[in-house]
């Protein structure tokens, strides 16, 4: 389970600034339990990352990074402190992918933002077929 003020952060500054490719990568990697999800720092080597890492290196504004992409995507696009993250503080201090509990509730979210974004794709495709 995820505190409410990282779920607050998460909702608010994180998912509204994730792309579609970057959502479908965190949501295969949390689920596959990946070990290129790291926690203690943004990045080990590449293509090892935290969860800000790899939504950066799948966002237009920040692809071209690679150590510090997480922190200019937290910074510039979600408009978030890097150091003062409640998620990411959140991740690394329950050791991120190795929290079992922590994983499934950033699961959840992220899958119900997936299906919320497909639900307005078919909404929108609908409108433009008629």
């Amino acid at each position: 389970m995820l505190s409410r003020e990282s779920l607050e952060e998460l909702r608010s500054a994180w998912l509204p600034n994730i792309t579609d490719c970057g959502l479908d990568r965190l949501v295969d990697m949390l689920h596959k339990g990946s070990p290129l999800l790291i926690s203690g720092c943004f990045t080990k080597a590449i293509p090892m990352g935290c969860l800000a890492s790899h939504i950066a290196w799948n966002h237009p504004e920040t692809a071209e990074h690679t150590v510090d992409a997480g922190i200019t995507w937290l910074h510039r696009v979600a408009g978030l402190n890097p150091a003062t993250s409640r998620v990411l503080r959140e991740w690394d201090l329950r050791g991120g992918g190795a929290d079992l509990g922590l994983r499934q509730a950033l699961l959840s979210e992220m899958r119900r933002e997936q299906s919320a974004r497909r639900q307005v794709s078919e909404v929108l495709g609908c409108l433009i077929e008629a």
